[in-house]
């Protein structure tokens, strides 16, 4: 396993953000990973899947966000969130040119990589990678969330479990039938954070990732 840190510049204004490379003994893909609302680029369950990834081939770029770089509680607004996400998809792109980029993000960053997305159709990203779409709040179901995702013309997998508190099974299995270009995996029993009893489901998101990209590809 090689695992390279970087120094990710955002913007002038923004500034500079970490970042962290791991690849595995060769590269297929090349995947941004954006971490969730609550935990940075080292939470144990981003630093396991891009493991986890990189066993199957996969090359990851995991990056904080600005807010979690300057330890701040509230979460970026979009125009940041996005600007974070363009540089680190510049940044694999740049990196790995000759390899096939996807984008992808855990809860909120899936959602502001999503977003971003939307509005960028001239994005080298072949496809977006959704580890737990954050579709409503807890007890609020609504599909207000995924309006974007009807923007996106790229291949999208939602990877959801069955007990996901911010997305209800129901809503966002009518969300990907409303879209022509997603997929659906369904991880039984799992809540927002893919924890299911004491199984560890890193190992099975992974291998669903390694399956979806080369149908892709």
């Amino acid at each position: 396993m090689k695992v390279t840190p970087i120094n990710l510049h955002v913007s002038d204004s923004i500034g500079d953000v970490s970042g962290e490379i791991m690849e595995g003994e060769k590269t297929n893909a090349v995947l941004t990973l954006a971490h969730g609302a609550g935990a940075g680029m080292n939470h144990s369950f981003m630093i396991a899947l891009a493991d986890a990834l990189a066993l199957h081939h996969i090359t990851t770029l995991r990056f904080n966000f600005p807010f979690m770089e300057k330890k701040k509680g509230r979460p970026d607004v979009p125009a940041v969130a996005h600007r974070t996400i363009e540089s680190a998809i510049s940044f694999a792109h740049s990196t790995f040119p000759d390899k096939p980029l996807f984008a992808s993000g855990k809860s909120f960053g899936g959602r502001m990589s999503s977003q971003y997305l939307a509005k960028s159709p001239d994005t080298p990203v072949k496809g977006v990678i959704l580890y737990g779409f954050p579709l409503h709040p807890a007890g609020k179901p609504s599909v207000e969330r995924a309006d974007h995702l009807k923007e996106i013309s790229l291949p999208m997998l939602f990877l959801q479990g069955t007990r996901d508190e911010l997305a209800l099974w129901d809503l966002i299995n009518t969300v990907n039938d409303s879209l022509s270009h997603a997929t659906l995996q369904k991880l039984e029993g799992a809540d927002h954070a893919f924890k299911a009893g004491k199984k560890n489901l890193i190992p099975d998101l992974a291998q669903f990732t390694k399956e979806w990209i080369a149908t892709t590809i």
